[in-house]
């Protein structure tokens, strides 16, 4: 409460002590002869230039960081360490201590205390130096907010230069002040303000660092101890081996409670008697200092700080934000979930150890707000690199270079500042040329004949000298014939629609696609789902016009168009875990896509929700076309639904959660032996990735395949306590297309017959050589689509090419060459899911990516 006082009362303190303050400093230096004019000058031009009352900035305050439970530590933000405490926090032994040592008539003055001052020029005087200053605790108080309002180096020199105008300064403020505060709010702002050593600012950050304990449960010899220390932080240090200095000023603090009697003798000599136990443990700062025992968050913390530095709502320029992070006092609950993040160590951990120069990680994102709950690796999060294991680029390694095992702070899950990072992701990439296609109006059972390799009518990727037919050809353009190839044949080249291709993986059913698409079409639903490029040959495939770009070795790149990176649905093109993840978040947010972000929730320092922390998202694809992905995303991961047409899953088993939950995703391996998972839930995202993030070789053996396992795990803690929601059915018109109508029969009719059939019914017809069958040769012994269609759309008539064997093979057969059953004409006829996966880990691809 503001107290009054006597205006007469102030105007005569200022005046002694305006004429006093000069002589407190100046007695030291100057002859005795000099002192009073000296002061009297300063005094009174001080005086009158002075404004009348004191602007108090914000000061700075530590950010704190915790897990999505609100109350687990990860790190903390800050110049200074400073964490604002109420009065009715501290406790009155520790006000008692800091009053006796620093001010003990803080009760009897209006700020100035001209018995101090007195005090301070006879002391000063006899011991010709500078020895007491006469600052009350309301002045000391003034003197760090002059410093912390101060904008330059100027105004920083002038609020602690050592003279009689800083003095008078101080002196002005201070009166001022008191006749706005109580007592009690000046005592409180000065303990949050004052510096007490070891990164500490204010009494709690005091309390923390020196004893591991709040404010409130501090005794009366850690109270002394601590208010000693704001005259000299540095020399009585408690931190030190020898402890004599700081020891001694507790005592010396003692002696000043009994003096004031705020304590008896008794309790005095009983405190100095009692050991006191440091718990040294000044607030951590920053990502690498992480709980020891949580060190994997690391990562998270860094994801986070990125995050924030560019996050406009928090200044116009990364220093600005970070300053405000490092200042502003902010309370962060994080998304972390610390008990899923163990989970996840736990899994990758048992599979891969952290001297393995492959990357083994895992990222999991909540689907429908982009909260980033998890992010696990075989890495320890550290600067210290001096015992890590060989590079694994031969070249460097034999220059001596280290590689990133087991410790390193590279942004493993995103790109670092200069956009560089990410891999190739391989077939994991097909999910958005499927997006793209059922975006264009081409429906889940387009079909296709996928024989190996298959020449793109469209676009060039250089010259296969074992291919076949026109895959030797030039295009136009003076490239060679795109020839991608499916990696298992035997497997994959198959008569296959959407569900099909998507499930078994089948590159030339993709590269197909994306023929009839355009490369360009595709790369914009890249985009849009939240994936960037990370190194220039990217850029130049997907900026339309020449950029000029230059590759690693600095050679200029040939000019591309988006419309010629038909290898893109192959994955070609290097992404980070935390795009893939998100990415196919989005999926199982039937569409809508959010920004990734580790805010749970976000308060400023007053204690009022931050609307930067809430989730950012956007409908970037339909729910429709969502559905449908998903409906063929089920596939691979052998969780078939009642209208998905599957055959077979690259996934290295039925990918079973707990309580039989919906499920889906997405495999993937590249020639250079990257590994890739990405799978969902309608409340769960992750993707796993299995690399070498310092080597890309050109061809690279992967013997194991831990992605599997560890996403399995991972995926199933994720969902376990969350509501076991369901994948919605996508349309008819996802299914067959628009507007459709029934595809007659044509059970062993001749080619005219069966095409006269179809165009009755508004169809295009388009005649391929099939497989032996039931017909005899020539006849038609399926079309494809078999059930719906859109009128106007192609049908394809299959021919056969001869009656099959009398005694087939048994069911179950994958060479069995019929169609018994009823997932689509010439299938394996296999059953469900026992068909074999393709030999995705078996060797060494072929270059245009994998299963």
């Amino acid at each position: 409460m503001p107290r009054d006082r006597s205006l007469l009362n102030n105007v005569t303190s200022l005046l002694v002590c305006g004429l006093l303050a000069g002589l407190v400093v100046a007695a030291a230096a100057f002859p005795a002869v000099a002192v009073s004019g000296l002061a009297a000058k300063a005094g009174a031009e001080s005086f009158d230039d002075l404004p009348d009352e004191l602007k108090v900035e914000p000061i700075p305050l530590l950010t704190e960081v915790l897990a999505n439970d609100g109350k687990t530590l990860i790190t903390s933000f800050y110049d200074e360490s400073r964490v604002n405490v109420n009065s009715e926090d501290v406790p009155q032994v520790m006000k008692d201590a800091i009053i006796a040592v620093e001010d003990s008539r803080f009760y009897q003055h209006n700020g100035v205390d001209p018995h101090g001052v007195v005090r301070a020029l006879l002391a000063n005087s006899a011991g010709g130096q500078v020895q007491e200053g006469a600052s009350t605790l309301t002045m000391q108080y003034v003197r760090n907010v002059l410093k912390y309002n101060a904008k330059t180096d100027e105004e920083i020199f002038e609020a602690t230069e050592d003279t009689p105008a800083r003095k008078i300064r101080e002196m002005r403020y201070a009166m001022a002040i008191e006749k706005e505060l109580s007592k009690d709010e000046i005592l409180s702002r000065y303990l949050n303000i004052a510096f007490f050593g070891n990164r500490a600012y204010g009494i709690h950050a005091a309390a923390r660092a020196y004893f591991s304990k709040d404010p409130k449960d501090l005794t009366i010899g850690e109270a002394a101890l601590i208010a000693g220390l704001v005259q000299a932080p540095g020399a009585y240090d408690p931190s030190k081996e020898d402890k004599t200095e700081a020891l001694t000023r507790r005592d010396h603090v003692l002696d000043r409670m009994v003096e004031t009697k705020k304590i008896t003798k008794e309790q005095a000599d009983e405190a100095r008697n009692t050991p006191l136990e440091f718990k040294l443990n000044p607030p951590p700062s920053e990502c690498v200092e992480v709980p020891q025992k949580y060190n994997d968050w690391g990562f998270f913390c860094d994801f986070l700080k990125d995050w924030w530095k560019k996050n406009p709502a928090f200044g116009s320029s990364e220093t600005e934000r970070l300053a405000r992070l490092k200042q502003g006092g902010y309370k962060i609950v994080t998304s972390l979930d610390p008990d899923l993040q163990a989970t996840a160590m736990k899994a990758i951990l048992r599979d891969e150890d952290k001297s393995n120069h492959r990357v083994l990680g895992t990222v999991v994102i909540e689907p429908g707000t982009g909260r980033v709950r998890s992010m696990a690796v075989n890495r320890t999060y550290s600067l210290d690199t001096s015992k890590n294991g060989p590079h694994s680029d031969p070249r460097l390694a034999a220059k001596g270079f280290k590689g990133t095992y087991p410790n390193t702070t590279v942004p493993l899950f995103t790109s670092n500042d200069d956009g560089v990072g990410g891999y190739q992701i391989g077939s994991t990439a097909k999910m958005f040329t499927m997006v793209t296609a059922l975006e264009q109006g081409m429906p889940l059972n387009t079909t296709f004949n996928n024989k190996s390799p298959y020449a793109s009518f469209k676009y060039g990727a250089g010259y296969d000298p074992k291919g076949s037919g026109t895959c030797g050809q030039k295009l136009p353009s003076g490239e060679y014939k795109w020839c991608p190839k499916n990696d298992n044949p035997k497997w994959m080249d198959i008569r296959a629609n959407m569900w099909q291709g998507f499930g078994r993986s089948i590159n030339t059913y993709f590269a197909q696609l994306i023929d009839r698409l355009g490369a360009e079409k595709v790369i914009r639903t890249w985009e849009k789902m939240g994936i960037t490029w990370h190194n220039n040959v990217d850029k130049e495939h997907a900026t339309p016009g020449c950029q000029n770009l230059k590759d690693f070795e600095g050679n200029t790149l040939q000019c591309q168009e988006p419309g010629t990176w038909g290898s893109i649905t192959l994955g070609t093109a290097a992404t980070t875990p935390m795009e893939v993840a998100n990415a196919y978040a989005t999926l199982g947010a039937e569409g809508k896509y959010c920004k990734p972000t580790p805010i749970q929730e976000l308060y400023d320092r007053d204690g009022n929700k931050v609307a930067a922390g809430d989730p950012e998202c956007q409908q970037v694809i339909s729910q429709d076309v969502a559905r449908a992905t998903t409906d063929a995303a089920r596939c691979p991961v052998m969780s078939n639904s009642s209208t998905s047409k599957c055959n077979g899953g690259t996934f290295s088993g039925p990918l079973s959660l707990p309580g039989n939950r919906d499920v889906a995703g997405k495999t993937g391996t590249t020639d250079n032996g990257s590994l890739w998972f990405a799978g969902f839930t309608p409340n769960a995202a992750l993707a796993t990735f299995h690399t070498d993030p310092d080597y890309v070789p050109k061809e690279f053996y992967v013997p194991t395949a831990p992605h599997y396992d560890v996403s399995e795990k991972i995926l199933s803690a994720a969902v376990k306590d969350l509501p076991e929601a369901k994948f919605k059915t996508p349309s008819e018109q996802m299914i067959v297309g628009k507007d459709p109508t029934d595809v007659p029969s044509v059970n062993c009719d001749s080619v005219e017959d069966a095409t006269a059939k179809m165009t009755n019914r508004g169809f295009k017809v388009e005649v391929v050589n099939g497989d032996l069958s039931n017909c005899p040769t020539g006849t038609i012994y399926a079309a494809s689509p078999g059930d719906r269609a859109p009128k106007g759309s192609t049908i394809q008539l299959l021919k056969s090419s001869g009656e099959r064997p009398k005694n087939p093979p048994a069911s179950g057969d994958p060479d069995n060459p019929g169609d018994d059953d009823d997932d689509g004409p010439n299938l394996p006829d296999c059953g469900t899911w026992f068909c074999p996966p393709p030999n995705d880990n078996n060797g060494p691809g072929n270059g245009h990516g994998h299963g």
